[in-house]
Formats: C-alpha cells, sequence, structure tokens
C-alpha cells in the first residue's frame, strides 16, 4: 500500500536542515510584520534604515549612510531625495567635504522614527515573545556573525 500524502502538512526535506531556508521563512515573517507595525506611515524598510542611521549620527555624510547599509549610490540618492521630499531629512552640503551631503532629522523626521519604532518593538515583542531576553541576545549577535561574512 503506497503511504498517503497530505497536502495540508507536506513534509520539507532536505529544506529542514537548510538554515538559508529557515532565515528566508523567518525574514518573511519579519518583514510582513514590519509592513503591519508601519502600516499607514509610508514607511518601508529601507527608509527607516536610513532614518534611524542618520538619528543616530546626526549630519552623516550620505554616503556613509549608503555604506552602512549596504546601498548603492545610485539607489541611495533617490532614497535621500524622496525622505527630502517628504520632509523628513534635512540635506545640507556637508562643511567636511564639499562635494558630499550632510543629513539630519527634521522634526518630522523624529517623530515619525519615534512612531514607527514604538510600533516596531510592540510587534517584535509578540514575534519574540517565546525567546527569552538571552536567547534574543544571542539571535542577534549569531546574525550578525553571518552578516559580517559580507564584509
Amino acid at each position: 500500500m503506497a503511504t498517503s500524502f497530505s497536502h495540508e502538512d507536506p513534509k520539507i526535506g532536505v529544506l529542514d536542515q537548510l538554515v538559508g531556508y529557515h532565515l528566508r521563512r523567518a525574514s518573511t515573517v519579519f518583514a510582513s510584520d514590519f509592513a503591519q507595525a508601519v502600516a499607514g506611515t509610508g514607511m518601508r524598510q529601507v527608509l527607516f534604515g536610513i532614518l534611524s542611521i542618520i538619528k543616530a549620527n546626526p549630519a552623516i555624510n550620505q554616503g556613509n549612510v549608503g555604506r552602512a547599509l549596504g546601498i548603492q549610490r545610485a539607489n541611495m540618492v533617490s532614497l535621500v531625495n524622496e525622505l527630502v521630499d517628504k520632509g523628513m531629512v534635512h540635506r545640507e552640503t556637508s562643511s567636511e567635504d564639499r562635494r558630499a551631503f550632510a543629513l539630519t532629522l527634521t522634526a518630522q523626521g523624529e517623530e515619525l522614527v519615534a512612531l514607527c519604532l514604538a510600533n516596531i518593538r510592540e510587534h517584535e515583542e509578540h514575534l519574540l515573545a517565546d525567546l527569552s531576553a538571552s536567547e534574543r541576545e544571542t539571535l542577534i549577535g549569531l546574525l550578525m556573525r553571518i552578516e559580517a561574512k559580507e564584509a
């Protein structure tokens, strides 16, 4: 007699042993949750990343923001233009390098980062509720070690 196949709970075979598979699935869950957390704000992950880097480094060079986030120069220009047009970021010629732009958050940008961060933290708390504080730190540390391989 043949083994029956259940369409409701199929085995995933070798995928169960592949870290990349599980990272991708977890990333999808977090990306969807991020979208829900910031719904209605006009924010996307890449924009939130840029705003967060600028908040932590007022007057940072636009190129340094792109390098920190792995964003190519051409893409960075259009993303910063979008944030400037939305009134979230102020861009001025850098006093250190007249060929570069220094970026700072506007008051509106500061408010948006604070709002989004509060919502994101609430959603992450829900997603990570089954992990202890120590497990969360370990998870972040392990992910950072993998990320460091890119450099």
